[in-house]
């Protein structure tokens, strides 16, 4: 009994001793906060009183603190790496060392002109012809060129992926020279172009070696050009091939397709409403190689289209906003595709519980996203996870699966200790309760609970996890900045944060932010009109790494944010700053030279917003119900992180 008293004494001072530290490291952060606010003001001040550039300062300090010059060739390319083609012929301009770094010839094996619209024919003739040898990969996407630039390209013999989607001057003349230079080509893409019948016959006369072919929304071949690709010896080793948006493709173009290309391996249809069972028919009788396909905007398909593909070794399946799709579909999957890895049924509202109940013995399944399934409840999904899949399934999307409660985030606690990504947006009966199971998933770095009922007790539950890097609360309106600051200081790994739209945050998250989430790369503060030009500073002071930024709707903020985030954030890539009334256009142009992508508008928030261009909460009874409506839609711009990939 002593012993024990003793063991309790200790334990006690130990937790006291725990709890002082961890007040004086939370004294010392916001001390050194407040002095490096203090000496950014100090640097913001003096600049403005010069009249000088931040970027201008930024490159003279570091030319002076080190040559970077010295470092390896090897390091030199990867810094290299991140500049555009116009930034790359500044740099050759800067000084001689600068330039010989410029002419290491392993940097011009990727040349991606997109980015650099502007830039004269002349100067990319130059350096094709200069680089001819070395180029592997050419980018033109959405770039006007002449003829003369297609000469210059089709002289890059060693040419292995050409990307010129988008392009409006491209012409089947065009491609003839192409086809007669770069023989080597493995991939190519020529989405929403104006070519015909005579650029597929070149395909398939000069492209022998040709694997990735994107012909989407190229609406002037016919079946016909389809015809010509089994003619030659080009195409017949293609294992990509996306035809999206091509709605003059008949039946008999897809049994052309088959008849030329039978090796295809991944099979890409988007926002083709004449697909029908019937032509992915014909295409399966020769085409047994197919291990993924993707029909998104395809309404027309049905459960046929999947038994038909049950001879293909599917391993991927994405298929979003079709109706005629029941649990038949899943029955067959768990039949014919024992090995299947990755399952997309977005909006597939005919998917029930006794659908998701036929997957659960699938054993290499690690991806499932059934975002706006709605018929899908806890039963469904509790059946699923006593499978053996659920020990290897790394991203979960249950989005707008409104039947689902906290008795499901309890078997999921249980059975998913591999659990990556989940996203659980506008679960209405997910409860502060449910959340405390989630902590128990070690595994787990992104959580997406917009839209749920979950205030600041449920932030300070989740904040015990520690390792979380992306956490979504978009419209949660019962999280206020008591919740945030108790989740932020719990937080230190934070990458990406979406509170948009919770209408009662203050400036006082941000300081916040800036202390104790620094590595922040991605912050969405839409719909919070109490965010003003103070606290943008705050953060500008301090989160240097951020690349994308979300302000629309902010509407107090003014041009002096944009200015502190031009000096603050030099990294920022993705700005959004739509419903900002106070932004200047004068200022927001600036802007745009800085950023890569930039949104603005200065007209009033929409009503959904909740509030006027003044910030004052509009008084509406349907206001709710309007920003629910909202967060629905912003389900279809959800998608795991390997979506791309498909």
């Amino acid at each position: 009994m002593f012993s024990i008293f003793r063991q309790k004494i200790f334990i006690a001072h130990w937790r006291e001793e725990t709890k002082r530290r961890i007040q004086v490291r939370e004294t010392e952060m916001v001390l050194e906060h407040e002095m490096q606010l203090k000496t950014y003001r100090h640097m913001l001040k003096s600049r403005r009183t010069d009249g000088s550039d931040s970027t201008d300062s930024s490159s003279e300090l570091l030319s002076l603190a080190f040559d970077i010059s010295l470092l390896p060739e090897r390091a030199i390319l990867q810094i290299f790496l991140y500049l555009s083609f116009n930034d790359m012929l500044a740099c050759g301009q800067v000084s001689h060392s600068w330039m010989s770094m410029t002419q290491i010839s392993a940097m011009w094996t990727a040349v991606d002109f997109s980015t650099s619209k502007t830039i004269s024919e002349k100067c990319i003739v130059f350096t094709l012809q200069k680089w001819r040898i070395n180029v592997l990969h050419l980018n033109f996407r959405g770039f006007s060129f002449q003829a003369k630039t297609m000469r210059a390209v089709s002289h890059c013999k060693n040419l292995q992926e050409l990307n010129v989607s988008d392009c409006p001057s491209l012409t089947d003349e065009s491609m003839k020279y192409i086809s007669e230079g770069c023989p080597g080509i493995l991939y190519l893409n020529l989405s929403n172009t104006t070519i015909t019948n005579k650029t597929m016959r070149l395909l398939s006369r000069n492209f022998q070696n040709l694997q990735n072919l994107s012909l989407a929304y190229c609406r002037k071949f016919t079946d016909k050009g389809l015809q010509y690709l089994g003619l030659g010896n080009g195409c017949h080793k293609l294992i990509y091939l996306d035809l999206s948006g091509c709605i003059q493709i008949s039946v008999q173009g897809f049994r052309n397709i088959a008849e030329s290309c039978s090796g295809i391996m991944h099979l890409i249809i988007h926002d083709m409403p004449t697909l029908t069972d019937r032509c992915v028919k014909v295409l399966v009788e020769k085409c047994l190689c197919i291990t993924s396909v993707v029909f998104i905007g395809s309404p027309h398909i049905s459960d046929c289209t999947f038994k038909e593909l049950s001879t293909c070794p599917l391993q991927k399946i994405r298929c979003e906003g079709n109706r005629m799709i029941t649990d038949a579909c899943f029955k067959n999957i768990d039949r014919n595709h024992p090995n299947i890895t990755h399952i997309y049924m977005v909006d597939c509202q005919g998917i029930t519980d006794g659908g998701l109940k036929s997957l659960s013995l699938l054993k290499q399944l690690t991806v499932l996203n059934l975002a706006n399934c709605v018929r899908i409840g806890d039963v469904g999904l509790q059946k699923f996870l006593d499978g053996p899949s659920s020990t290897k399934i790394r991203e979960l999307n249950l989005s707008n699966c409104v039947l689902l409660g906290d008795a499901s985030i309890v078997k999921l606690a249980e059975r998913c200790p591999n659990l990556n990504y989940l996203s659980l947006r506008n679960c209405d009966h997910l409860t502060d309760q449910g959340l405390e199971y989630l902590v128990n998933i070690f595994s787990l770095i992104s959580i997406d609970i917009s839209g749920t009922v979950i205030c600041n007790e449920g932030l300070s539950i989740l904040s015990k996890h520690k390792r979380l890097k992306e956490l979504s609360i978009s419209a949660c309106y019962k999280i206020t900045d008591v919740g945030i600051q108790g989740f932020c200081k719990k937080a230190p790994f934070l990458e990406h944060l979406d509170v948009s739209h919770c209408a009662e945050l203050t400036d006082d998250i941000m300081k916040t932010v800036a202390i104790y989430c620094a590595q922040l790369t991605s912050l969405n503060i839409a719909g919070c009109p109490k965010i003003t030009d103070m606290g943008m500073e705050i953060l500008s002071a301090k989160c240097h790494y951020l690349h994308i930024l979300d302000i629309s709707g902010c509407v107090l903020l003014t041009d002096q944010t944009l200015q502190d985030l031009q000096i603050g954030c030099s990294q920022l890539r993705i700005l959004k700053m739509k419903y900002c009334s106070h932004i200047s256009m004068r200022e927001a142009q600036r802007m745009s030279s800085k950023v890569q992508q930039q949104e603005y508008s200065s007209s009033d928030p929409p009503r959904w917003f909740g509030y006027d261009s003044n910030g004052k909460p509009l008084r509406s009874r349907h206001g709710s119900l309007q920003l629910k409506g909202h967060c629905d839609m912003k389900v279809r711009e959800s998608y795991s992180s390997e979506d791309e990939t498909m």
